[in-house]
């Protein structure tokens, strides 16, 4: 853990967050400067500065596809798309970005669209997601 690192500290409850998934491993919560309603970032307990860092990558991607289809089916989304720049924070993550037809993103990712969503409803997507994982 770093002490500076926010994805730590949310990692020890320390900031609040609307978790999506958490195991021994993997922590994901939404993202609250969302490209999309339902963008979560999913992020290893430990700290690593890189995802190619990660020991176990392959249960890593693992995770981030059970968290992708909840979300399709949670949010009606017709894809998703992963990001892993890891410039803005330096912990590893991934996230995890819904994309509906005609949003705001077009071919690609629009970095500086990001949306304000009411914590009732964030905290309801995130529930939403949560239960279709587990189903």
């Amino acid at each position: 853990m770093e002490d500076n690192c926010i994805f730590c500290k949310i990692v020890k409850n320390e900031i609040p967050s609307y978790k999506v998934y958490e195991d021994d491993l993997f922590l994901a919560f939404l993202d609250i400067k969302p490209l999309n309603p339902g963008n979560s970032l999913l992020i290893p307990k430990d700290h690593y500065r890189w995802v190619y860092e990660v020991p176990n990558f392959g249960a890593y991607w693992q995770v981030a596809q059970k968290i992708a289809l909840a979300t399709i089916k949670s949010l009606n989304a017709d894809s998703i798309s992963f990001v892993t720049l890891g410039h803005d924070v330096p912990h590893a993550h991934i996230r995890i970005i819904p994309r509906f037809q005609n949003d705001s993103h077009a071919d690609s990712i629009d970095f500086k669209a990001t949306q304000e969503i009411n914590s009732d409803q964030m905290a309801k997507i995130a529930q939403k997601t949560a239960l279709q994982i587990i189903n």
